[in-house]
């Protein structure tokens, strides 16, 4: 039977567009973030706890299936974190002590690489996982297994905008700090407080929200969307623009008393950046290699290829 289009009620028509419509516009978009996470357990007594295989694949649907900003993302523009939970201990309760990393990249603009952005190392994870036990997106309420992956996930947007635009991600940051005060509020204990280590959840937060920090979040901008996203084009420019980053670093670093965030920095990239100067001029290799070793004595046995 031949199909007859004026058959077609008009309300329906519209209706069936509509669909076809939204189909087209969000063909090739995607969730924000690719997490591929991984769980070790060869610390603890798995006999007790046969069902602990079923974490892996409730964090990875967890980030992957939630959407985490208003923006869409192209399937290629996608952040991918890698994720590595090692259990440490567990008591008679199903309290799990736990060690976590973190580590995210995104895409360089005209081409096919991509660069690092985030390494973090968080050893001070406690939280209760029993059989069946589900995770609930709630940045109001504290829970001692979302609230970690939720403040990360915000740290780790945030490190992504701001390397996209300047300060682009403060809002993130925002979102972040709130899941620690209600963290704190409600006692989450190990690895929200105030006391102890600098190098903790609020210790991060705090210095990325504090203004006197706010150049090593601007050098990360200009270090990767004015460096390397621009490398393929003018890579004489591109390196002037690591360097102008690499002067507020400094510069940064001398004003500030918390090396936290620099030291974060450095063990993420400190080979990448040797890389981007290696087929430069020998007074560019030069300059790169003076403000790096001033910022960063951990690693000038990487830095020394640059003379």
């Amino acid at each position: 039977m031949k199909f007859e289009y004026n058959k077609i009620p008009n309300r329906i028509y519209m209706y069936l567009l509509t669909i076809l419509i939204v189909l087209i516009c969000t063909e090739g978009y995607a969730q924000e973030i690719k997490a591929r996470v991984d769980v070790n357990t060869s610390q603890i007594s798995t006999s007790d706890y046969d069902y602990l295989n079923s974490l892996k694949p409730l964090i990875e649907d967890y980030i992957n299936d939630t959407r985490w900003t208003d923006d869409t993302f192209l399937e290629d523009e996608r952040i991918e974190v890698n994720i590595q939970i090692a259990l440490m201990n567990v008591d008679s309760n199903a309290n799990f002590d736990a060690n976590i990393i973190i580590q995210s990249s995104r895409p360089i603009y005209n081409t096919i690489a991509r660069t690092p952005i985030l390494l973090i190392n968080d050893t001070n994870w406690r939280f209760n996982f029993s059989r069946n036990r589900n995770i609930i997106r709630d940045d109001q309420q504290f829970d001692d297994l979302a609230s970690v992956i939720d403040f990360y996930m915000y740290i780790v947007l945030a490190y992504d905008y701001d390397s996209f635009s300047e300060l682009g991600g403060s809002p993130f940051l925002r979102r972040a700090d709130n899941i620690l005060n209600v963290a704190q509020s409600s006692g989450g204990g190990t690895g929200w407080s105030s006391m102890g280590t600098r190098r903790s959840r609020h210790g991060l937060i705090t210095q990325l929200n504090n203004p006197n920090y706010e150049g090593v979040r601007i050098a990360n901008y200009k270090y990767h969307r004015l460096g390397l996203d621009q490398f393929t084009l003018d890579p004489d420019r591109a390196r002037q623009n690591i360097l102008s980053a690499f002067e507020l670093l400094r510069d940064t670093r001398r004003q500030t008393t918390e090396r936290y965030l620099f030291d974060l920095m450095f063990a993420v990239k400190n080979r990448e950046f040797t890389a981007a100067f290696m087929d430069a001029e020998l007074n560019t290799r030069l300059e790169a290699y003076n403000l790096l070793v001033d910022m960063d004595n951990s690693h000038i046995s990487e830095y020394e290829k640059l003379q």
